[in-house]
């Protein structure tokens, strides 16, 4: 990377953006205890123009680490309870006649929005699911032809309930493969568990408080960043190591489908948002390892059908244990 150019970025209020990112860091983990790799790839996903995808069972603290995104940054906030009787228009809204008049307007949904919650994902029908992943990949938003633009930014952090619970729909991979991470949210240790019943009995804790915490970051603010996120500087060898490994996800004997040019994309995507959100201003090999688990192995397909989310993340551990890292 040029002189010049390190410089440049170091020079649009890095410091500062930097002081405040940490300071996200401390807030975000007063909403999930004891989950520090889960806050740091999450809010680096957001760095990273993607979108978040959170499995766990009900109560681990997916909704809590969502809100807490959404305090951090200014902008609108909405949650959308997924459930199996939604209907598309729910989301992107609808049509109606003007009172008074012959004449249609549009009535924004709830996508409408910074910042999108859609809490249970997999409880809604595929045609909804669907309404809300094609607004994702576009950040728009098509009714009877017309199309509306989504604000900016517009980030999604969808929640899904484990595939042995009652009552899911279980997300195609053409449609997992819109979420730039998919993490997941265990039941914390005792101690952090233990944390997070004292700070339910402090009313002053942003888990209970009824005061909104000003947000660190204005709308205008988070887009220099996100700005200055994409030209982060990726050395051929680190590019060529992201290539490596998604390309050996398709040659892999026990993968049907590996993962796309997209998938590979969001990759660098993600190892840019990490490293910036780490103080540096190029993506080293730490990072690409750092989110290859999180990034890939949701997109996988393998020849003897499905497999859960622990066996998938195995095979990508094994393929960075077997491609060569760059120095």
């Amino acid at each position: 990377m040029s002189i010049a150019r390190s410089e440049k970025l170091r020079g649009e209020n890095h410091a500062e953006h930097q002081a405040l990112l940490q300071l996200a860091l401390k807030r975000l983990s007063q909403y999930l205890h004891g989950k520090d790799s889960v806050v740091e790839l999450s809010l680096a996903t957001f760095l990273g123009a993607g979108h978040l995808l959170l499995e766990g069972a009900p109560g681990t603290g997916k909704t809590s680490l969502a809100r807490g995104l959404a305090s951090c940054f200014g902008g609108t906030f909405r949650r959308i309870q997924m459930t199996s009787d939604l209907l598309p228009s729910d989301i992107v809204g609808i049509l109606r006649l003007k009172p008074g008049d012959s004449e249609f307007e549009f009535r924004q949904g709830p996508i409408f929005t910074n910042f999108l919650l859609a809490d249970e994902l997999n409880r809604t029908g595929p045609k909804t699911q669907s309404a809300l992943l094609e607004s994702m990949a576009e950040a728009t938003v098509t009714v009877d032809g017309k199309v509306y633009s989504l604000p900016n930014p517009f980030f999604v952090v969808a929640t899904q309930n484990p595939a042995e619970f009652q009552g899911v729909y279980p997300l195609a991979e053409s449609q997992l493969d819109r979420f730039m991470l998919s993490l997941t949210v265990d039941s914390p240790e005792k101690d952090s568990e233990f944390e997070i019943y004292q700070a339910h009995t402090d009313r002053s804790s942003p888990l209970v408080s009824e005061t909104t915490e000003e947000p660190l970051f204005t709308i205008e603010g988070i887009q220099k960043i996100r700005s200055s996120v994409a030209r982060l500087f990726v050395e051929k060898s680190v590019l060529e190591y992201c290539l490596d490994l998604v390309r050996a996800t398709r040659v892999h004997e026990d993968i049907a489908f590996g993962v796309s040019v997209r998938g590979g994309l969001q990759l660098v995507a993600a190892a840019k948002g990490l490293a910036y959100l780490r103080g540096q201003d190029f993506v080293s090999p730490k990072e690409v390892r750092d989110m290859a688990v999180a990034c890939l192995a949701h997109r996988l397909s393998f020849t003897d059908g499905h497999r859960g989310t622990t066996q998938k993340r195995a095979v990508i551990q094994e393929i960075l244990e077997r491609v060569r890292s760059p120095k």
